[in-house]
């Protein structure tokens, strides 16, 4: 080992070591911003790149495996391609580096810079298609890998679970409260139906060529649930009028939305808040708790001020 190498390029090498996979140390570069896995991209010996996910916590690895499973049974469902997981222990997930590069990155400061054009028809065509497809994988393709399946009116009843346990350990502003207590009352807005879904579908997670997707990352949050999970980044990214060529795509191919699908997502996107106040209730980590906290109860503007 490189004993010129700062610590954590080290560690990472000899981690792959134990793994077998020979990496050389000046190729190492590390993503710190995922919340539960340390990412980092090398090359190996021979020439292949790699990516190695580092665990950051024992907890997230009972999940990994079930991602794993679903992985490999989804693999020759898809035309895009999808993780390949030659190395899977509790120390280390790592496989060959796929074809394409992120659409979306977030920089150390936390902003967001994007690589392709997300207003054009080509990506909403992509978009599209890729969604018809994931939402028409069998339930039989994925039963066996442990994802959570539910039923619509299960969708449902655990959202408004996941508020009442958020509402009960933090201070939840009572426009939010009231606005997701109307949500949830309302037929209108859920599908009587479920689907295989990705969940954090954004490009972020979507490895592209220009505006095509040929590869899709980190499936920790599959399961068979709302379509409308994989609907609501994009919403809330570009215009009406792409959202709009996305979802007809999407029909054209087969795909099923119910009426108000981009009012669905306005509502779903504003319980990213509750999602983070889950998060920081099971890592018990002060500075998400904190978070959390300011995102489920912002200040209200002063009508007055200005």
């Amino acid at each position: 080992m490189d004993n010129s190498a700062p610590a954590d390029i080290a560690s990472i090498r000899g981690l792959a070591a134990k793994h077998g996979l020979d990496i050389a140390p000046d190729t190492i570069a590390i993503n710190e911003l995922g919340l539960d896995f340390r990412v980092a991209i090398a090359e190996a010996s021979d020439g292949e790149s790699w990516v190695l996910r580092i665990p950051r916590r024992p907890d997230v690895m009972a999940r990994a495996a079930v991602e794993g499973r679903l992985l490999e049974s989804i693999a020759g469902h898809l035309s895009v391609a999808v993780p390949n997981w030659r190395i899977h222990s509790d120390e280390l997930i790592a496989y060959p580096l796929l074809p394409g590069d992120p659409g979306l990155t977030i920089d150390a400061q936390g902003r967001p810079h994007w690589h392709f054009d997300v207003e054009a028809k080509g990506y909403a065509d992509a978009l599209g298609d890729l969604l018809a497809e994931l939402h028409a994988v069998d339930r039989s393709v994925v039963d066996s890998s442990g994802i959570e399946v539910y039923t619509p009116g299960e969708v449902r009843e655990r959202k408004r679970a996941d508020i009442a346990q958020v509402d009960g350990e933090f201070e939840v502003a009572a426009n939010l409260r009231e606005r997701w207590r109307a949500w949830l009352d309302d037929d209108r807005y859920w599908p009587e139906w479920t689907t295989f879904t990705h969940g954090e579908l954004y490009p972020a997670h979507q490895l592209m060529v220009d505006t095509e997707i040929v590869a899709v990352l980190d499936w920790t949050t599959a399961m068979v649930s709302d379509p409308a999970r994989d609907f609501v980044f994009h919403h809330s990214s570009v215009s009406p009028k792409a959202f709009d060529a996305t979802v007809q795509r999407y029909v054209d191919r087969g795909g099923r939305v119910s009426p108000l699908l981009a009012e669905h997502c306005a509502e779903l996107l504003s319980t990213s808040a509750v999602e983070y106040g889950l998060y920081a209730l099971q890592t018990g980590d002060p500075d998400h708790f904190r978070a959390a906290a300011a995102q489920l109860n912002p200040p209200r503007e002063d009508p007055d001020a200005g």
